[in-house]
């Protein structure tokens, strides 16, 4: 039987530009194996609670997985942890592209930063070569440029590239890392962090290509991967569309999130943001991550006004950039997403928290001497184009809205906060919980806030029991088919649970979800195995991989009750509990009683204390977190 790896970690120094060289023995590395259970490891090890998320005492941890780099579409995938300067909890994202199968090509598992430089820097690898590096000249400079200038100054161009553009330098508390300019460790706010540490950018030279341990076995996977694509739908207009083909949908069922959540209708808008149309206009071609053949990337030209190297607008961004913010067109959503890619800003909160402070312009607590005589009614496409950028600078209003819809809320007074579509702080995705009533329970449970990647989604408990989604959700006890995916019980807080628990796996090994998900994806639990079993010579099985998943939700609750947190922020707002006014969705809502119920169920799947809605320690015990309570 193969020996689990050990971790190597590199942990940089910023007080002291010093860095350090660790190993983290293979029996600990197998409890916590990649992605964010490693960096909770790392951050509950050495981390104290109750520090400011913006001081040099916050820990930041990047790190991939002993899969990450294997030659099969969806593994190159990375996490980036800390505490969140956004909701104060746990600050959890992951992001795609080149640069995680890279890192793990140089041979390291993970980076740790602590501590802030006195002048920015940026770090540089290449395999043993690590070393700081001056970035005086980057600071200011937005992803596309700092990009050129690094690539002239190494002279080479085999370099990727993880960085924060002048939203993570201006500390606006929802800035992203961005890699390949086009991809975005996005929710929770990390390149403020980032950039609170002087620390500009990670760069990576390319390395030598991995290898499975098992070739034979290894090729089960990839054998007939055109084959596999073709025949899943799903996937083939994943392909063919982006997320953004799932747009038009959601708004013919009346749940695309309009105008700030108050409609799921958005008939004057809907078409023209659709994949559909990206693909008929503004399509340059599909872009993929290392060694992947989904190739559901898009990439957008507008000449004079919008550069492939951006990349383009997904799913959430059309909606949060369009539908949110009333706005009808898919060119200003495309220059939007563009802009947020060159300053950093995750385009989610940065939509949603415009299109709260839209609403808050029509109702009278934002006036015109508030935005400098910036018209902010719905569908004004100029003005979500402005604030963006004065949101990146810290200009004007946007000095208010860097802060994230909530904290500003608060600032506002009045009936502002009812206008916040957030949980724990963090902005809301583009899914409904009125339509994905389990997606809304892990939305309010979810540790660092409303996350639309942590659970499997409701609609696909109306397929037949014999589909090969039910015989995969199935083998994770999380199956029970329903005529009517709005129903809302207590089966439905085990399938989210359960499909939580999985989803959690694949964070953890750094998998993306599109590919070796629960369910419709290219892979199943059974593939996972067998990539576990012949990549790395991992014989592990689907209840260890459940035990490593649920770990890791218990570590990111742990982490927030000693910040504070209880069962008391698991809340959704209260407008999702109102009757919707319009469309085909009119009048539904979530009703609060039956809500109610399955958190408490959820509570008891999870083994939580009911009262605070926390780890008890009888779970940390079972879950060998023990040490926690030492």
């Amino acid at each position: 039987m193969a020996v689990f790896p050990d971790a190597k970690i590199l942990e940089v120094d910023l007080n002291n530009l010093a860095i350090h060289k660790k190993i983290i023995p293979g029996e600990t590395y197998k409890l916590y194996p990649g992605g964010s259970a490693l960096a909770l490891y790392l951050i509950l090890r050495d981390m104290p609670p109750g520090i400011n998320p913006l001081g040099p005492e916050n820990m930041l941890v990047f790190a991939v997985s002993p899969l990450t780099g294997l030659p099969v579409s969806g593994q190159s995938r990375m996490v980036v942890a800390a505490k969140s300067p956004l909701t104060g909890t746990i600050g959890d994202s992951q992001g795609g592209g080149f640069l995680p199968a890279e890192l793990k090509a140089n041979g390291w598992d993970a980076l740790v930063f602590k501590g802030r430089a006195v002048e920015p820097v940026y770090l540089y690898i290449e395999g043993e070569k690590v070393e700081l590096r001056p970035a005086r000249h980057l600071w200011g400079k937005v992803t596309g440029i700092v990009e050129d200038l690094i690539r002239e100054e190494l002279g080479s161009k085999d370099l990727e590239i993880a960085q924060i553009g002048p939203a993570g330098e201006n500390l606006v508390r929802f800035a992203c890392i961005i890699n390949k300019c086009s991809r975005a460790n996005g929710r929770t706010g990390l390149g403020a962090v980032m950039g609170s540490k002087n620390l500009k950018a990670v760069v990576v030279h390319k390395g030598k290509p991995r290898l499975p341990m098992d070739p034979e076995g290894f090729r089960s996977l990839t054998q007939g991967i055109t084959q596999r694509i073709t025949a899943n739908s799903t996937l083939t207009s994943l392909g063919e569309y982006g997320t953004d083909g799932d747009l038009i949908g959601n708004h013919e069922a009346g749940f695309l999130p309009t105008r700030n959540f108050s409609s799921g209708w958005f008939p004057e808008g809907a078409e023209n943001l659709s994949g559909a149309t990206m693909k008929a206009t503004i399509l340059k071609k599909r872009d993929t991550c290392y060694a992947c053949a989904i190739r559901c990337k898009r990439v957008v030209n507008i000449p004079g006004k919008v550069e492939g190297r951006y990349g383009g607008p997904e799913y959430e961004t059309c909606a949060a950039m369009g539908s949110y913010c009333g706005v009808t067109s898919l060119e200003p959503v495309a220059i939007a997403n563009q802009l947020c890619n060159m300053y950093g800003l995750d385009t989610i909160s940065c939509g949603a928290t415009i299109a709260f402070a839209m609403e808050c312009y029509t109702r009278g607590l934002i006036n015109n001497t508030d935005t400098g005589g910036l018209d902010l009614n719905f569908g004004n496409e100029e003005a979500v184009i402005r604030l963006i950028e004065m949101i990146a600078k810290r200009e004007g209003l946007g000095d208010l809205l860097a802060e994230g819809s909530l904290r500003a809320a608060l600032k506002l007074g009045g009936g502002a906060p009812d206008l916040v579509m957030a949980v724990k702080g963090s902005e809301m995705p583009a899914h409904m919980p009125q339509f994905k009533p389990a997606v809304g329970i892990i939305y309010a449970v979810n540790p660092f806030g409303a996350d639309h990647q942590s659970s499997e989604h409701d609609p696909l408990l109306v397929l037949p029991p014999d589909s090969i989604e039910g015989q995969r959700l199935a083998q994770i006890g999380a199956w029970r088919g329903y005529d009517n995916p709005w129903d809302l019980d207590e089966e439905k807080a085990r399938f989210a649970f359960r499909t939580q628990c999985f989803y959690s796996v694949t964070d953890i090994l750094c998998l993306c979800q599109f590919a070796w998900g629960p369910s419709w994806q290219l892979y199943g639990p059974d593939d996972l195995l067998t990539l576990c079993r012949s990549g790395i010579g991992w014989a592990t099985s689907l209840p260890e991989l459940m035990r490593i998943g649920e770990r890791r939700i218990n570590m990111m609750r742990y982490f927030n009750a000693r910040e504070g947190f209880n069962k008391g922020q698991d809340r959704l707002p209260l407008r999702f509990f109102e009757p919707l006014p319009d469309g085909p969705s009119k009048g539904m809502s979530i009703n609060e009683e039956k809500f109610s119920k399955a958190l408490a169920q959820y509570y008891r799947l999870a083994g939580w204390d009911p009262v605070d809605g926390n780890p008890t320690v009888t779970k940390l015990k079972e879950l060998s977190l023990d040490w926690l309570l030492e």
